[in-house]
């Protein structure tokens, strides 16, 4: 019973630890550009994209390492991605093809 506590303690707390390591990012939408042209962080990292533009935005990417469409938001929408796991990501929106940046999960 005690053996069966103690894994049953240690594997949260692993668990526990590996959420806690995870990195938080903004990269936001002003003026019809992304904040930040490139961005390194690590795999399990969240990147969250608020619109603080007048005009709507629609981030998306097309890489291998991570394929996502966050849909077409307007100003004061914020909408988040998980990188999970390593490689060049090249984001860009749909709207306005000159917003290009990249992001390198490491």
């Amino acid at each position: 019973m005690k053996q069966s506590l103690l894994v049953v303690g240690l594997t949260a707390a692993a668990l526990v630890a590996g959420t806690a390591s995870a990195g938080e990012h903004e990269v936001a939408q002003k003026d019809k550009r992304f904040t930040v042209e490139k961005l390194e962080i690590k795999s399990g990292d969240v990147v969250s994209f608020p619109n603080q533009d007048s005009v709507f935005h629609n981030v998306f990417s097309l890489s291998p390492a991570k394929t996502f469409d966050l849909g077409s938001y307007p100003k004061g929408e914020t909408k988040k991605v998980t990188f999970d796991k390593p490689g060049s990501v090249e984001v860009e929106c749909a709207i306005h093809p000159t917003m290009k940046m990249t992001i390198d999960v490491k």
